[in-house]
């Protein structure tokens, strides 16, 4: 992958570019004013949470946003609280008796 000036300095290409423009149509529309260089981080982090709530590997997020530190990667993939519920179904104390 290409390097992107529009991510930052160490960012890999931006998988949201072709997104850009009509995410700020839509803003802009419905006026909703998002803080300047919000736009990336807002699909960026969105991006996150669902690739790793539909099962995406947070390593393999990790290459996709171009981090370098897993630990930043970890910070973008916020979960939805019922995401989480979901996910303590998988408590191994559980099985315990």
């Amino acid at each position: 992958m290409s390097k992107s000036s529009s991510t930052g300095a160490g960012h890999q290409q931006n998988v949201f570019s072709p997104c850009y423009e009509a995410f700020k149509r839509v803003c802009r529309k419905v006026k909703i004013e998002l803080p300047k260089g919000q736009l990336p981080h807002v699909l960026r982090h969105t991006f996150a949470s669902h690739f790793v709530m539909n099962g995406g590997n947070i390593l393999t997020l990790q290459k996709i946003l171009g981090h370098q530190s897993l630990m930043m990667t970890m910070r973008y993939a916020h979960l939805a609280p019922e995401h989480l519920g979901e996910a303590a179904k998988f408590n191994p104390l559980d099985k315990i008796e």
